[in-house]
Protein backbone atom coordinates (compact mmCIF):
# COMPACT_ATOMS: atom_id res chain seq x y z
CA UNK A 1 0.00 0.00 0.00
CA UNK A 2 3.17 2.39 0.55
CA UNK A 3 3.85 2.09 -2.85
CA UNK A 4 -0.10 3.05 -4.09
CA UNK A 5 -0.27 5.65 -1.74
CA UNK A 6 3.22 7.46 -2.58
CA UNK A 7 2.09 6.79 -6.52
CA UNK A 8 -1.09 8.68 -5.33
CA UNK A 9 0.54 11.44 -3.91
CA UNK A 10 3.17 11.85 -6.89
CA UNK A 11 0.56 11.90 -9.58
CA UNK A 12 -2.48 13.48 -7.90
CA UNK A 13 -1.55 15.37 -4.89
CA UNK A 14 2.50 16.59 -5.47
CA UNK A 15 1.79 19.88 -4.09
CA UNK A 16 2.14 17.45 -0.95
CA UNK A 17 5.29 17.00 -0.91
CA UNK A 18 6.57 20.13 -0.47
CA UNK A 19 4.16 21.36 2.14
CA UNK A 20 3.88 21.37 6.23
CA UNK A 21 1.24 19.41 6.97
CA UNK A 22 -1.28 19.04 9.73
CA UNK A 23 -2.75 15.90 10.27
CA UNK A 24 -6.73 15.62 12.10
CA UNK A 25 -5.67 12.49 14.02
CA UNK A 26 -8.16 10.27 16.65
CA UNK A 27 -6.07 7.49 17.37
CA UNK A 28 -8.60 5.34 15.44
CA UNK A 29 -7.24 2.86 12.55
CA UNK A 30 -7.67 5.43 9.47
CA UNK A 31 -6.10 8.57 10.80
CA UNK A 32 -2.77 6.17 12.50
CA UNK A 33 -2.44 4.33 8.86
CA UNK A 34 -2.35 8.13 7.61
CA UNK A 35 0.03 8.84 9.64
CA UNK A 36 2.71 6.44 9.44
CA UNK A 37 1.96 6.46 5.69
CA UNK A 38 3.46 10.45 5.71
CA UNK A 39 6.01 9.24 7.96
CA UNK A 40 7.02 6.90 5.74
CA UNK A 41 7.30 9.23 2.86
CA UNK A 42 9.34 11.58 4.85
CA UNK A 43 6.10 14.27 4.31
CA UNK A 44 6.73 17.25 6.75
CA UNK A 45 3.78 16.12 8.95
CA UNK A 46 2.42 17.27 12.51
CA UNK A 47 -0.89 16.06 14.37
CA UNK A 48 -3.32 17.67 16.02
CA UNK A 49 -5.87 15.44 18.44
CA UNK A 50 -9.31 16.54 19.68
CA UNK A 51 -10.54 15.39 22.99
CA UNK A 52 -14.03 15.32 22.88
CA UNK A 53 -14.83 14.10 26.40
CA UNK A 54 -17.85 12.03 25.17
CA UNK A 55 -16.43 8.96 26.41
CA UNK A 56 -14.65 9.14 30.13
CA UNK A 57 -11.65 7.71 30.41
CA UNK A 58 -11.78 6.24 27.14
CA UNK A 59 -11.23 9.86 25.41
CA UNK A 60 -8.34 10.09 27.70
CA UNK A 61 -7.04 7.24 26.75
CA UNK A 62 -7.32 8.23 22.99
CA UNK A 63 -5.33 10.84 23.83
CA UNK A 64 -2.83 9.74 25.51
CA UNK A 65 -2.38 7.06 22.55
CA UNK A 66 -1.97 10.11 20.31
CA UNK A 67 0.58 11.50 22.54
CA UNK A 68 2.53 8.05 22.62
CA UNK A 69 2.69 8.25 18.96
CA UNK A 70 3.68 11.43 18.38
CA UNK A 71 6.86 10.81 20.77
CA UNK A 72 7.44 7.37 18.93
CA UNK A 73 7.63 8.73 15.53
CA UNK A 74 9.32 12.17 16.92
CA UNK A 75 6.50 14.12 15.57
CA UNK A 76 5.67 17.88 16.86
CA UNK A 77 1.53 17.07 18.68
CA UNK A 78 -1.28 19.47 19.04
CA UNK A 79 -3.84 18.40 21.52
CA UNK A 80 -7.26 20.23 22.94
CA UNK A 81 -10.56 18.92 25.17
CA UNK A 82 -13.17 20.34 24.12
CA UNK A 83 -16.79 20.16 26.45
CA UNK A 84 -18.82 19.39 23.57
CA UNK A 85 -22.31 18.49 25.39
CA UNK A 86 -22.61 21.89 27.08
CA UNK A 87 -21.46 23.29 23.52
CA UNK A 88 -24.14 21.33 21.71
CA UNK A 89 -27.08 22.69 24.07
CA UNK A 90 -25.81 26.21 23.68
CA UNK A 91 -25.37 26.03 20.19
CA UNK A 92 -28.93 23.74 19.75
CA UNK A 93 -26.71 20.85 17.50
CA UNK A 94 -26.56 17.22 18.11
CA UNK A 95 -23.28 16.46 19.07
CA UNK A 96 -21.78 15.09 16.17
CA UNK A 97 -22.83 18.15 14.28
CA UNK A 98 -21.10 20.17 17.39
CA UNK A 99 -17.85 17.66 17.42
CA UNK A 100 -17.71 18.48 13.53
CA UNK A 101 -17.92 22.18 14.14
CA UNK A 102 -15.44 22.44 17.39
CA UNK A 103 -13.17 20.22 15.53
CA UNK A 104 -13.06 22.26 12.25
CA UNK A 105 -12.86 25.21 13.79
CA UNK A 106 -9.82 24.51 15.85
CA UNK A 107 -7.76 22.69 12.87
CA UNK A 108 -8.64 25.61 10.96
CA UNK A 109 -7.35 28.53 13.52
CA UNK A 110 -4.27 25.80 14.34
CA UNK A 111 -3.13 25.84 10.68
CA UNK A 112 -3.69 29.80 10.36
CA UNK A 113 -1.40 30.27 13.43
CA UNK A 114 1.04 27.95 13.00
CA UNK A 115 1.61 28.52 9.09
CA UNK A 116 0.61 24.87 8.21
CA UNK A 117 -0.59 24.74 4.53
CA UNK A 118 -2.97 21.84 4.76
CA UNK A 119 -4.95 19.63 6.95
CA UNK A 120 -5.11 16.23 6.03
CA UNK A 121 -8.33 13.86 7.07
CA UNK A 122 -8.42 10.01 6.58
CA UNK A 123 -11.65 9.57 4.99
CA UNK A 124 -11.82 6.73 2.41
CA UNK A 125 -13.49 5.05 0.17
CA UNK A 126 -16.00 3.26 2.74
CA UNK A 127 -16.37 6.71 4.00
CA UNK A 128 -17.28 7.95 0.68
CA UNK A 129 -19.71 4.94 0.06
CA UNK A 130 -21.28 5.93 3.13
CA UNK A 131 -21.90 9.54 2.72
CA UNK A 132 -23.08 8.86 -0.42
CA UNK A 133 -25.75 6.54 0.53
CA UNK A 134 -26.55 8.71 3.25
CA UNK A 135 -27.24 11.50 0.95
CA UNK A 136 -29.05 9.53 -1.24
CA UNK A 137 -31.55 8.46 1.92
CA UNK A 138 -32.42 12.19 2.67
CA UNK A 139 -32.90 13.60 -1.05
CA UNK A 140 -30.13 15.84 -2.74
CA UNK A 141 -29.44 17.05 -6.02
CA UNK A 142 -26.54 16.03 -7.88
CA UNK A 143 -23.96 17.50 -5.67
CA UNK A 144 -24.74 15.93 -3.32
CA UNK A 145 -24.09 12.61 -5.08
CA UNK A 146 -20.50 13.45 -6.08
CA UNK A 147 -18.61 12.04 -3.03
CA UNK A 148 -16.38 13.67 -0.85
CA UNK A 149 -14.32 16.07 -2.32
CA UNK A 150 -10.37 15.40 -2.03
CA UNK A 151 -9.51 18.97 -1.63
CA UNK A 152 -11.33 21.29 -0.18
CA UNK A 153 -9.63 24.52 0.25
CA UNK A 154 -6.93 23.80 2.49
CA UNK A 155 -8.65 20.56 3.57
CA UNK A 156 -6.75 16.99 1.46
CA UNK A 157 -7.76 13.63 1.79
CA UNK A 158 -5.39 11.75 0.51
CA UNK A 159 -7.15 8.32 1.73
CA UNK A 160 -10.11 8.29 -0.75
CA UNK A 161 -8.50 6.08 -3.47
CA UNK A 162 -8.22 3.41 -0.55
CA UNK A 163 -11.00 1.16 1.30
CA UNK A 164 -11.11 0.63 5.14
CA UNK A 165 -9.69 -3.10 4.22
CA UNK A 166 -6.47 -1.55 2.47
CA UNK A 167 -5.83 -0.22 5.40
CA UNK A 168 -6.69 -2.96 8.09
CA UNK A 169 -4.55 -5.20 5.77
CA UNK A 170 -1.23 -2.82 6.21
CA UNK A 171 -1.55 -1.82 10.03
CA UNK A 172 -1.90 -5.32 10.69
CA UNK A 173 0.97 -6.51 8.15
CA UNK A 174 3.26 -3.30 9.77
CA UNK A 175 2.05 -4.44 13.45
CA UNK A 176 0.56 -0.64 13.72
CA UNK A 177 -1.58 -0.33 17.09
CA UNK A 178 -4.42 1.58 17.12
CA UNK A 179 -7.33 2.14 19.47
CA UNK A 180 -10.90 1.50 18.51
CA UNK A 181 -13.43 3.83 19.48
CA UNK A 182 -16.61 1.77 21.22
CA UNK A 183 -18.97 4.19 20.21
CA UNK A 184 -18.33 2.79 16.59
CA UNK A 185 -19.98 -0.55 17.65
CA UNK A 186 -23.25 1.49 17.88
CA UNK A 187 -26.40 1.64 16.21
CA UNK A 188 -27.67 4.86 17.31
CA UNK A 189 -25.82 7.11 14.38
CA UNK A 190 -27.18 6.36 10.81
CA UNK A 191 -23.70 5.77 9.87
CA UNK A 192 -23.06 3.16 11.59
CA UNK A 193 -26.40 1.67 10.27
CA UNK A 194 -24.79 1.44 7.15
CA UNK A 195 -21.51 0.79 7.89
CA UNK A 196 -22.68 -2.84 10.06
CA UNK A 197 -26.10 -3.70 8.41
CA UNK A 198 -26.44 -2.37 4.88
CA UNK A 199 -22.89 -2.19 3.08
CA UNK A 200 -21.99 -5.45 4.18
CA UNK A 201 -25.05 -6.98 1.97
CA UNK A 202 -23.96 -4.86 -1.04
CA UNK A 203 -20.54 -5.61 -0.99
CA UNK A 204 -21.82 -9.44 -0.27
CA UNK A 205 -23.77 -8.77 -3.67
CA UNK A 206 -21.27 -7.37 -5.45
CA UNK A 207 -17.72 -7.61 -4.41
CA UNK A 208 -16.47 -5.21 -6.79
CA UNK A 209 -18.77 -2.53 -5.46
CA UNK A 210 -16.07 -0.22 -4.11
CA UNK A 211 -14.18 0.01 -7.55
CA UNK A 212 -17.60 0.47 -9.43
CA UNK A 213 -18.86 2.77 -7.37
CA UNK A 214 -15.51 5.04 -7.66
CA UNK A 215 -16.31 4.90 -11.40
CA UNK A 216 -19.52 6.02 -10.68
CA UNK A 217 -18.34 8.98 -8.65
CA UNK A 218 -15.95 9.99 -11.75
CA UNK A 219 -19.14 10.23 -14.11
CA UNK A 220 -21.06 12.20 -11.56
CA UNK A 221 -17.87 14.25 -11.25
CA UNK A 222 -17.89 14.65 -14.53
CA UNK A 223 -21.78 15.81 -15.33
CA UNK A 224 -21.31 17.99 -12.18
CA UNK A 225 -18.77 19.79 -14.21
CA UNK A 226 -21.09 20.30 -17.49
CA UNK A 227 -23.93 21.41 -14.93
CA UNK A 228 -21.15 23.89 -13.09
CA UNK A 229 -20.51 25.41 -16.69
CA UNK A 230 -24.29 25.82 -18.16
CA UNK A 231 -25.03 27.47 -14.88
CA UNK A 232 -21.67 29.05 -14.85
CA UNK A 233 -23.60 31.00 -18.00
CA UNK A 234 -26.94 31.11 -16.74
CA UNK A 235 -25.45 33.01 -13.60
CA UNK A 236 -23.23 35.66 -15.88
CA UNK A 237 -26.72 36.49 -17.71
CA UNK A 238 -28.89 36.45 -15.00
CA UNK A 239 -26.64 38.06 -11.80
CA UNK A 240 -26.66 41.75 -11.93
CA UNK A 241 -24.18 43.78 -10.13
CA UNK A 242 -23.47 43.39 -6.40
CA UNK A 243 -24.63 46.02 -4.35
CA UNK A 244 -23.07 45.37 -1.10
CA UNK A 245 -26.29 44.37 0.46
CA UNK A 246 -28.49 41.91 -1.72
CA UNK A 247 -27.96 39.91 -5.12
CA UNK A 248 -30.63 40.86 -7.76
CA UNK A 249 -31.36 37.78 -10.59
CA UNK A 250 -33.46 38.04 -13.55
CA UNK A 251 -36.62 35.99 -13.98
CA UNK A 252 -36.21 35.94 -17.52
CA UNK A 253 -33.12 34.02 -17.22
CA UNK A 254 -34.47 31.85 -15.35
CA UNK A 255 -37.85 31.25 -17.86
CA UNK A 256 -35.46 31.16 -20.30
CA UNK A 257 -34.07 27.53 -19.98
CA UNK A 258 -36.10 24.60 -20.88
CA UNK A 259 -36.20 23.32 -17.39
CA UNK A 260 -36.23 26.65 -15.02
CA UNK A 261 -36.58 24.20 -11.39
CA UNK A 262 -33.36 22.64 -11.90
CA UNK A 263 -31.45 25.63 -12.64
CA UNK A 264 -32.80 27.32 -9.90
CA UNK A 265 -32.34 24.22 -7.42
CA UNK A 266 -28.60 24.41 -8.70
CA UNK A 267 -28.33 28.22 -7.98
CA UNK A 268 -30.00 28.28 -4.63
CA UNK A 269 -29.39 24.92 -2.67
CA UNK A 270 -26.38 26.19 -1.39
CA UNK A 271 -28.06 28.68 0.65
CA UNK A 272 -29.82 25.76 2.60
CA UNK A 273 -33.80 26.29 1.20
CA UNK A 274 -35.36 23.34 0.75
CA UNK A 275 -39.27 24.74 -0.61
CA UNK A 276 -38.49 24.29 -4.42
CA UNK A 277 -42.28 24.19 -5.31
CA UNK A 278 -42.45 27.83 -3.76
CA UNK A 279 -39.62 29.25 -5.02
CA UNK A 280 -40.38 27.72 -9.04
CA UNK A 281 -43.79 29.73 -7.82
CA UNK A 282 -42.29 32.95 -7.37
CA UNK A 283 -41.21 33.69 -11.00
CA UNK A 284 -44.67 34.04 -11.39
CA UNK A 285 -45.82 35.55 -8.11
CA UNK A 286 -46.70 39.20 -7.59
CA UNK A 287 -44.36 41.37 -6.13
CA UNK A 288 -43.30 40.94 -2.45
CA UNK A 289 -43.64 37.43 -2.08
CA UNK A 290 -41.31 35.24 -0.12
CA UNK A 291 -39.34 32.22 0.35
CA UNK A 292 -37.06 31.56 3.42
CA UNK A 293 -34.38 29.27 4.79
CA UNK A 294 -32.74 29.53 8.68
CA UNK A 295 -30.37 32.22 7.02
CA UNK A 296 -31.57 33.72 3.99
CA UNK A 297 -34.54 34.89 2.28
CA UNK A 298 -35.83 35.07 -1.71
CA UNK A 299 -37.99 37.20 -2.27
CA UNK A 300 -39.73 38.29 -5.59
CA UNK A 301 -39.88 41.83 -7.12
CA UNK A 302 -41.53 43.06 -10.05
CA UNK A 303 -38.74 41.11 -12.21
CA UNK A 304 -36.05 39.96 -10.30
CA UNK A 305 -35.42 37.34 -7.65
CA UNK A 306 -33.20 39.12 -4.75
CA UNK A 307 -31.21 36.81 -2.56
CA UNK A 308 -30.47 38.14 1.12
CA UNK A 309 -29.28 37.28 4.82
CA UNK A 310 -32.85 37.71 7.05
CA UNK A 311 -33.09 40.82 8.75
CA UNK A 312 -31.75 41.45 12.17
CA UNK A 313 -34.33 41.38 15.07
CA UNK A 314 -32.82 43.38 17.15
CA UNK A 315 -32.94 46.89 16.98
CA UNK A 316 -30.16 49.04 16.47
CA UNK A 317 -29.85 52.96 17.32
CA UNK A 318 -26.93 54.94 17.17
CA UNK A 319 -26.47 58.40 18.85
CA UNK A 320 -24.52 60.94 17.53
CA UNK A 321 -23.15 64.01 19.22
CA UNK A 322 -21.89 67.44 18.12
CA UNK A 323 -18.32 67.23 18.49
CA UNK A 324 -18.24 63.76 16.39
CA UNK A 325 -17.18 64.08 12.50
CA UNK A 326 -17.25 60.45 11.68
CA UNK A 327 -19.59 57.88 12.92
CA UNK A 328 -19.53 54.13 11.63
CA UNK A 329 -23.08 52.83 11.05
CA UNK A 330 -24.67 49.14 9.77
CA UNK A 331 -24.24 50.60 6.06
CA UNK A 332 -20.88 52.33 6.06
CA UNK A 333 -19.57 55.85 7.53
CA UNK A 334 -21.09 58.83 8.18
CA UNK A 335 -19.11 62.01 7.38
CA UNK A 336 -19.73 65.44 9.47
CA UNK A 337 -17.98 68.03 7.70
CA UNK A 338 -18.61 72.00 8.07
CA UNK A 339 -18.85 73.81 4.33
CA UNK A 340 -18.98 76.98 2.93
CA UNK A 341 -21.37 76.52 -0.06
CA UNK A 342 -24.09 73.72 -1.05
CA UNK A 343 -22.83 72.00 -4.29
CA UNK A 344 -23.39 68.40 -6.11
CA UNK A 345 -26.31 65.99 -6.37
CA UNK A 346 -26.13 63.25 -5.41
CA UNK A 347 -28.19 60.45 -2.77
CA UNK A 348 -25.17 60.09 -0.16
CA UNK A 349 -24.55 63.87 0.47
CA UNK A 350 -27.04 66.01 2.14
CA UNK A 351 -26.55 69.88 3.50
CA UNK A 352 -28.45 70.88 6.31
CA UNK A 353 -28.75 73.92 8.76
CA UNK A 354 -26.66 72.72 12.13
CA UNK A 355 -28.44 75.52 13.63
CA UNK A 356 -31.56 73.51 13.14
CA UNK A 357 -30.44 70.45 14.42
CA UNK A 358 -31.10 69.28 18.09
CA UNK A 359 -27.91 66.86 19.10
CA UNK A 360 -27.47 64.36 20.02
CA UNK A 361 -28.90 63.04 16.12
CA UNK A 362 -30.28 59.53 16.33
CA UNK A 363 -29.37 57.18 13.63
CA UNK A 364 -32.15 54.61 13.47
CA UNK A 365 -34.20 52.30 11.52
CA UNK A 366 -37.88 53.39 10.03
CA UNK A 367 -40.77 52.35 11.71
CA UNK A 368 -44.07 52.40 10.90
CA UNK A 369 -45.87 55.96 10.97
CA UNK A 370 -42.41 57.91 10.63
CA UNK A 371 -43.84 61.03 8.86
CA UNK A 372 -41.66 63.78 6.59
CA UNK A 373 -41.24 66.29 4.82
CA UNK A 374 -39.74 65.55 1.44
CA UNK A 375 -37.47 67.79 -0.70
CA UNK A 376 -38.64 69.13 -3.26
CA UNK A 377 -41.68 68.30 -2.79
CA UNK A 378 -44.70 70.29 -1.05
CA UNK A 379 -45.91 68.93 2.10
CA UNK A 380 -45.63 66.15 4.67
CA UNK A 381 -45.79 61.95 3.59
CA UNK A 382 -45.65 58.86 5.26
CA UNK A 383 -42.62 57.31 5.12
CA UNK A 384 -44.29 54.16 3.90
CA UNK A 385 -46.61 56.07 0.86
CA UNK A 386 -42.95 57.58 -0.12
CA UNK A 387 -41.21 53.87 -0.06
CA UNK A 388 -44.23 52.46 -2.44
CA UNK A 389 -44.39 55.69 -4.76
CA UNK A 390 -40.49 55.50 -5.27
CA UNK A 391 -41.03 51.42 -5.89
CA UNK A 392 -38.70 50.42 -2.31
CA UNK A 393 -38.62 46.39 -2.00
CA UNK A 394 -39.00 44.92 0.99
CA UNK A 395 -35.54 44.22 1.24
CA UNK A 396 -34.86 47.95 0.69
CA UNK A 397 -37.41 49.47 3.18
CA UNK A 398 -35.81 46.58 5.72
CA UNK A 399 -32.33 48.16 5.12
CA UNK A 400 -33.77 51.94 5.30
CA UNK A 401 -32.12 54.01 7.75
CA UNK A 402 -33.13 57.14 9.03
CA UNK A 403 -30.56 60.44 10.51
CA UNK A 404 -33.18 62.20 13.31
CA UNK A 405 -32.91 65.15 14.98
CA UNK A 406 -34.86 64.48 18.11
CA UNK A 407 -38.56 63.23 16.54
CA UNK A 408 -37.91 64.59 13.30
CA UNK A 409 -36.14 62.99 10.21
CA UNK A 410 -33.64 65.26 8.54
CA UNK A 411 -32.39 62.50 5.90
CA UNK A 412 -33.98 59.18 4.78
CA UNK A 413 -30.13 57.82 4.43
CA UNK A 414 -29.18 57.40 0.53
CA UNK A 415 -32.28 58.22 -0.19
CA UNK A 416 -33.87 62.00 0.09
CA UNK A 417 -33.10 64.39 2.59
CA UNK A 418 -36.15 66.28 4.82
CA UNK A 419 -37.27 70.11 3.79
CA UNK A 420 -37.01 71.14 7.19
CA UNK A 421 -33.25 70.96 7.75
CA UNK A 422 -31.91 71.84 4.28
CA UNK A 423 -29.02 74.61 3.95
CA UNK A 424 -29.86 77.32 1.77
CA UNK A 425 -28.33 80.52 0.58
CA UNK A 426 -28.69 82.30 3.96
CA UNK A 427 -27.95 79.59 6.37
CA UNK A 428 -24.90 80.68 8.06
CA UNK A 429 -23.47 77.08 9.44
CA UNK A 430 -23.81 74.59 6.78
CA UNK A 431 -23.33 71.37 7.55
CA UNK A 432 -22.07 68.76 4.71
CA UNK A 433 -23.11 64.78 6.01
CA UNK A 434 -21.76 62.22 3.70
CA UNK A 435 -22.52 58.47 3.73
CA UNK A 436 -19.10 56.37 2.47
CA UNK A 437 -19.88 52.70 1.45
CA UNK A 438 -16.77 51.62 0.49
Amino acid sequence: MLHSFNSHINKNLPFLNEAKLLIAISGGLDSVVLTHLCHQLKLNIALAHCNFNLRGIESDADETFVVSLAEQLDLEVFTQQFNTEVYAKQQKLSTQMAARELRYDWFYNLAEDLKFDYILTAHHADDNLETFIINLTRGTGLSGLTGIPEINDTIVRPLLPFSREDLEKYAKANNYEWREDSSNASDKYLRNKLRHHVIPVLKDVNPELLTNFQQTLENLNDTADIVDESLGKLADRAIEPFDGQQLKFKISEFKSTKNPKAYLYEMFHSYGFTQWRDIVDLLDAQSGKQVFSKKWRLVKNRDHLILTDLPSDTEETIFINKSDNKVKTPIGILFFDEADAIFGALKSIIFVDRDTLKFPLVFRHWKDGDVFFPSGMKGKKKLSKYFKDEKFSIIDKDNAWLLCSGDEIVWVVNSRADDRFKATENTKHILKITLDQN
